[in-house]
């Protein structure tokens, strides 16, 4: 094959004991909480099976219910802030299928609620891929996303906040308006555009409100189409609608209490490896931005969300021919006036784009291929590039001989990123002995990076279940870089 199983073993070991020295490891240590739960939406069946367990509800008496309430209430109630309102919104849910349920008592309401409630523990199965935020997994491993704070002292050692004992879902509100020409190009990248849809659209103005797209919808259902082509237009509609939308919490809670959780269909199967970076407009104001996969267990789509203030956050699809596979990172600002990102178009190597819009990518060019053993799998960006006088300090995963991953970096050229003017021969990281075992073994993985004073703050997924902080120094580093060691 080229190398021998003697030789593979030869040059990991070389490289994990040259390289121990050159990054540290940080004492800071984040792992899964699995008392830190949620509620969420439950059906437990079809329409007969939910109109059975309303008559159920009803058939109670006066004293059954009201002690089976008070039981609830007494077993979850200071589990979850607001927790009378989430019974009142998953009624709501019940109630739009079954209108006979509001003729009950608000008592007997909010015990129908709590059957169509569960608690979700966000973070069961693991809490990875940091760098502002948490990819947290639970359950049927659905993945979503979560916030830490904290402080890097003199030493560049990190103290995070305390963790809230609560988790809080917010407010989801889709879109106010849609452009029908940036719909109909979204719904032909995706190869869902069809003559039915086609026909749906023609009926709306340039600009359409949610409602104005559910009226007609409703025309639609009238006309002599074919049943599955109305249905599967109908379908992508509403898919692609509800993909666009913007969550709102209350202000005045923790960081460590928001998460976005899974909303829409599209990411029924969780969101996953967001990409957060502070982008510096032409005009110096700040404006975070996150990319990150939507997944619904068949097809994922590439998501822009973007917020001013971590309370408020709009999430779009991300639009363009080049937008393909996953891991996406944008470049803190624009580069000749132009945004710039990171991306991995073939799932393999690594690609540069360049768009005068935000939100629409058509030009890719390929910068990276792997070339070392421990890459020969495939590559793919750490996040976000950072800015230094000497260039952008851009890290990458690789992936190599028994789906080892291990983390590299490469300079680029400050004014042509599509340049790679540095690179090093041997990763800055790899899974130590305290690091192989998890629920996804020898992975080390990152979503980002952050400049402290002279060092590169580096927070790091472990095996896909907790995480660690490392860091290097940036001088060191950049001599390393330009000298190609």
């Amino acid at each position: 094959m080229g190398i021998s199983d003697d030789g593979v073993m030869n040059v990991v070991t070389r490289v994990v004991g040259r390289h121990r020295e050159f990054m540290r490891r940080r004492r800071a240590k984040l792992s899964a909480e699995n008392s830190r739960v949620i509620t969420r939406l439950y059906f437990p069946g079809d329409g007969p099976r939910l109109e059975r367990l309303v008559e159920r509800v009803t058939k109670l008496s006066d004293d059954e219910a009201q002690d089976l309430l008070e039981t609830v209430f007494r077993n979850f109630s200071e589990r979850h802030r607001y927790f009378r309102e989430a019974l009142e919104r998953n009624f709501e849910h019940v109630a739009v299928h079954s209108p006979k349920s509001r003729s009950l008592s608000p008592e007997r309401q909010l015990l129908l609620g709590a059957y169509f409630t569960c608690e979700y523990s966000v973070e069961s199965a693991a809490l990875f891929n940091p760098v502002m935020s948490f990819r947290a997994t639970g359950e049927g491993h659905i993945s979503s996303i979560e916030f830490r704070s904290g402080i890097i002292d003199e030493n560049h050692d990190l103290y995070f906040d305390p963790v809230s004992h609560y988790v809080e879902t917010p407010e989801i509100h889709t879109d106010p308006v849609y452009n029908r020409l940036h719909f109909q190009q979204k719904l032909e990248d995706t190869g869902t555009r069809t003559h039915v849809l086609d026909w749906l659209l023609e009926g709306l103005g340039e600009e359409f409100t949610f409602g104005e797209l559910q009226a007609q919808i409703e025309h639609l259902q009238s006309t002599k189409f074919r049943a599955k082509g109305k249905r599967d237009a109908i379908d992508a509609a509403l898919w692609l609608a509800r993909s666009n939308y913007e969550v709102i919490f209350r202000p005045d809670h923790q960081i460590s209490e928001r998460v976005i959780f899974p909303v829409t269909e599209n990411e029924s199967r969780g969101v996953e490896d967001a990409r957060f970076v502070r982008f510096v407009n032409d005009d110096g104001s700040v404006k975070y931005y996150a990319t990150y996969t939507a997944y619904n267990g068949f097809v994922i789509l590439p998501q822009l969300l973007e917020t001013t203030d971590f309370v408020t956050f709009k999430i779009h699809t991300l639009n363009g021919k080049a937008v393909q596979n996953k891991g996406m990172a944008l470049f803190p600002r624009k580069i000749n006036g132009r945004f710039a990102m990171l991306s991995r178009q073939d799932g393999v190597n690594n690609y540069i784009m360049f768009s005068d819009n935000i939100h629409y990518w058509n030009e890719t060019n390929l910068i990276q291929e792997p070339a070392h053993p421990l890459e020969f799998v495939q590559i793919g960006n750490c996040g976000s590039p950072v800015e230094t006088p000497e260039g952008w300090i851009a890290l990458y995963h690789a992936v190599g001989p028994m789906r080892q991953y291990s983390i590299w970096t490469v300079l680029l050229d400050i004014d042509d990123p599509s340049k790679i003017i540095g690179r090093l021969q041997e990763p800055i990281l790899t899974p130590d002995e305290h690091e192989r075992d998890g629920y996804v073994p020898n992975v080390v993985y990152s979503c980002g990076s952050m400049i402290h004073e002279d060092e590169l703050i580096i927070p790091y997924a472990i095996a896909d279940q907790r995480c660690s902080v490392a860091s290097v120094s940036i001088p060191e580093l950049l001599s390393r870089l330009k000298a190609g060691q």
